[in-house]
């Protein structure tokens, strides 16, 4: 399939040289592809997870106990970014990596499509560390598809890879999620499965097309620091062992004796990880001044994502239960609400590309600290909207779909201000000594953001209700002014970046 898209090459001598993809190194289809039916695969069943977790003829929970299985799974698969990228630098290198991931996440779906609820919960622990173990790699073999960074195809060729992550998160909910929730949710699992053996299959066959930098194991561990590490892993894994089997022969196992260590994980690792940073004493004082600033960017990011993460958990739980799932009499499945942001980033990131260009020639571009202000307020207002439909509701009503495609929408635009700014601005202020891992801290923001909204579902809070909708609201609101109201002094934190 990808092959169809190559043509000859304009610059010979790079990885592919006979081919290139849409001008690009013959490698990036290889890429493209895989991530493209990775996404499928993930966003399908996404897309289906809190829906079949509150089904009668899936596993039948609570709202509440659903959103905190969605939430804690979302933060788990973030907050393995940063040791699967560790694992690559470490032990494999990036290419033998991702092909791992492939087929533990492919494991992970298989398991899932299994008629059991033990097996459930096994499948979304492998797919979380598969996905994990590709989401810090993947993208870094896209970057050795180029000589260097003053190589001008290099942020074209991101541009690409980013439309094949969307490509796939579209086009998901459509098929897996159709015939998940029309057929048999077990299908729809087997499904993801399959998505994720053809984006397998597309990477192994076109490796050879891939940089030989993507073989490389950067720092490789020493005899001495494999044993280490494998004791301290042996050890952990056995202390969990010993405690859960005490936990379960004793008969007061609940879910909740699972869930409630990996949020409370998720909310101190990220903590701790800023804290061991700006700690360090090899930072000169501009990369201290740096990761002050960027803690602010980090706690906004997190708020963002709090919110952001539950229209795939709360607002689709609302569909499910109080919307008119229907567009001129149509109806369509629950599910297909999860496709409305992937089009919209595919329509709209090239508008926001020009318009931060067009500004930057007139002086008139907004700081990072003034455009993370931005995606905060327009997070806050998404939830503002969600009042309506939710007023609606209590009203003995459904809600129409659009109110719905509303709120999804200025949700992207919110995405479309911050997330793309946070991913540079975090390349931009990293230390010298942190600059490999730095992109994983980014992602512990996202771990942070969904890990509270998992907290709260297991404390018992009910996020459809018009309160909680209006205080998490609020909290972006102030949370975006307070940004706004610093953004000098921020400024001057950041030195040299802008």
């Amino acid at each position: 399939m990808a092959s169809s898209l190559t043509k000859d090459s304009v610059r010979p001598g790079t990885p592919g040289s006979e081919k290139t993809f849409f001008g690009h190194p013959r490698g990036l289809a290889t890429l493209f592809m895989t991530e493209m039916w990775e996404r499928f695969s993930y966003y399908g069943m996404r897309a289906l997870l809190p829906l079949y977790l509150v089904a009668p003829g899936g596993l039948h929970l609570s709202a509440a106990t659903a959103t905190a299985i969605y939430s804690v799974y979302l933060s788990l698969v973030y907050l393995l970014a940063l040791p699967g990228g560790w694992f690559a630098d470490r032990v494999l290198g990036p290419r033998k990596t991702v092909a791992v991931a492939g087929a533990v996440i492919m494991l992970g779906h298989l398991t899932l499509a299994l008629p059991w609820a033990g097996s459930f919960f096994a499948g979304l622990g492998l797919v979380a560390i598969g996905s994990g173990l590709l989401k810090a790699n993947i993208s870094t073999m896209v970057g050795h598809l180029y000589k260097g960074t003053d190589d001008p195809r290099r942020d074209g060729g991101f541009t690409i890879f980013y439309i094949g992550i969307n490509l796939g998160a579209f086009a998901a909910p459509l098929v897996i999620g159709t015939i998940g929730e029309n057929v048999n949710w077990h299908i729809g699992f087997a499904l993801a499965a399959l998505g994720m053996a053809l984006g397998l299959a597309q990477f192994l066959l076109g490796s050879r097309h891939l940089d030989a930098r993507s073989d490389v194991v950067p720092t490789p561990l020493s005899a001495q620091e494999k044993s280490a590490v494998l004791r301290k892993s042996a050890l952990w894994a056995a202390v969990a062992v010993v405690f859960y089997a005490i936990v379960g022969f004793s008969g007061v196992y609940t879910l909740n004796w699972l869930l409630v260590p990996i949020t409370v994980a998720g909310l101190l690792i990220p903590i701790l990880v800023i804290a061991r940073i700006k700690r360090d004493k090899d930072l000169d004082r501009t990369e201290q001044s740096k990761m002050t600033a960027y803690i602010w960017f980090f706690v906004a990011a997190a708020v963002f994502w709090m919110i952001y993460d539950q229209g795939g958990s709360t607002v689709s739980l609302f569909a499910e239960e109080s919307a008119k799932n229907s567009v001129l009499g149509w109806g369509f499945p629950v599910s297909w609400y999860q496709s409305v942001n992937p089009v919209m980033i595919m329509a709209f990131a090239p508008v926001f590309a020009w318009l931060w260009v067009a500004l930057a020639r007139r002086g008139k571009e907004p700081s990072t600290a003034v455009k993370f202000a931005m995606g905060l307020l327009l997070i806050g207002a998404s939830f503002f909207l969600f009042l309506a439909p939710l007023a609606i509701a209590d009203g003995g009503h459904k809600a129409a779909a659009l109110w719905l495609v509303a709120i999804y929408f200025v949700q992207t635009v919110g995405e479309l201000t911050l997330s793309p700014v946070g991913l540079s601005v975090t390349t931009k202020m990293a230390p010298v000594k942190y600059a490999s891992q730095m992109m994983g801290v980014w992602f512990l923001a996202v771990t942070a953001g969904d890990a509270t909204t998992g907290l709260l579902s297991i404390a018992g809070v009910d996020l459809n209700k018009t309160g909680i909708v209006t205080l998490e609201a609020a909290l972006a609101a102030v949370a975006g002014v307070a940004v706004w109201m610093y953004r000098k002094k921020v400024k001057e934190l950041m030195g040299d970046v802008r």
